[in-house]
C-alpha cells in the first residue's frame, strides 16, 4: 500500500475523516518556545475546537477568564465568550517580520501560533491530502531501533503552517511517530523535530495524545533539550 494511505487507515481512514466536522480536544501544554517570547502560559490549559473543512481553531479560555481566542487562517481574534470583540489582526503572519517579535509576543501573535499549530496537529495525517498539497517519498530512517518511513510534503500558500516543506516520519504500522519542520514565525534557525506518542482511539479516528517538540540538529538528528513545546491531549471528541 502506498505510504500515504496506509498512514491516513492507520488514523482512522478516510471515510470516518470525512464524517467529521470538527475536532474538539482538552489540552494542556508549555514549553520553552512560547516562554522565549513571553507567552509561557497562554495554552497551558485549554479546550480548542479545529474545523476539518478549513483553517479555524477556537481556543478557551484564552487570555484570562471569559474570553476566548479564535484562528481564522488570515486573521485572529480575541473575544468575549458572548462574541464580543475585544482585539483582532488581519494578516497576522506578516506581523512576525517586525523586530519586536524577535523579542516579545502579544497575545494575538501567540494566538496565530497556537491556532494554526493547533489546527495543523489535529488534522494531520489528513491535513496531507487536502488540493495543493504535494507528498512524496523521502526513503527510510533509522532512530532509537525503529525504522520509519519518511514523507516529503510541500504545503500551498493557503494552508497556514509552520513552513512550506516538512518531513513526516511513520513507522510501519502507518502511525505518525515524527514531524520535522521550521517555525518560521520565531525564525529560519527555529528547526524542529516534532516527535507524537500516546496514539489513542476517538470516536473512529486515532491521534498522538502526547507531544515532544525539540531542537534539530543538521545531521537531522534531535538534540536532547530543550523541550520547545509540550502538548498532551486528556480528552478529545468528534462531532460529526
Amino acid at each position: 500500500m502506498d505510504p500515504l494511505e496506509r498512514t491516513l487507515e492507520a488514523h482512522g481512514g478516510r471515510a470516518a475523516w470525512q464524517a467529521a466536522r470538527e475536532i474538539v480536544a482538552r489540552a494542556r501544554s508549555g514549553g520553552f518556545a512560547l516562554a522565549s517570547r513571553g507567552r509561557a502560559r497562554a495554552f497551558r490549559a485549554c479546550t480548542v475546537r479545529v474545523s476539518t473543512a478549513e483553517p479555524r481553531a477556537v481556543i478557551e479560555p484564552y487570555g484570562g477568564g471569559g474570553r476566548r481566542g479564535v484562528f481564522l487562517g488570515d486573521r485572529v481574534r480575541l473575544e468575549t465568550t458572548a462574541g464580543a470583540l475585544l482585539a483582532e489582526r488581519r494578516a497576522p503572519r506578516a506581523a512576525f517580520a517586525g523586530w519586536r517579535r524577535a523579542l516579545w509576543w502579544d497575545r494575538l501573535d501567540a494566538l496565530y501560533f497556537g491556532g494554526y499549530a493547533l489546527w495543523n496537529y489535529l488534522t494531520t495525517p489528513w491535513l496531507l491530502v487536502r488540493p495543493g498539497v504535494t507528498v512524496d517519498e523521502a526513503g527510510p530512517w533509522s532512530e532509537d531501533g525503529h525504522a520509519w518511513q519518511r514523507l516529503r510534503v510541500r504545503f500551498p500558500p493557503d494552508v497556514p503552517t509552520h513552513s512550506r516543506e516538512q518531513v513526516f516520519y511513520v513507522d510501519a504500522a502507518g502511525l505518525l511517530r515524527r514531524h520535522d519542520y521550521t517555525a518560521e514565525v520565531f525564525g529560519s534557525w527555529a528547526t524542529a523535530a516534532h516527535y507524537c506518542h500516546a496514539h489513542r482511539r476517538f470516536d473512529g479516528l486515532v491521534l498522538p495524545t502526547r507531544r515532544r517538540v525539540l531542537p534539530r540538529a543538521r545531521s537531522g538528528r534531535r538534540r536532547p533539550f530543550p523541550t520547545l513545546v509540550w502538548i498532551d491531549l486528556d480528552a478529545v471528541t468528534v462531532v460529526r
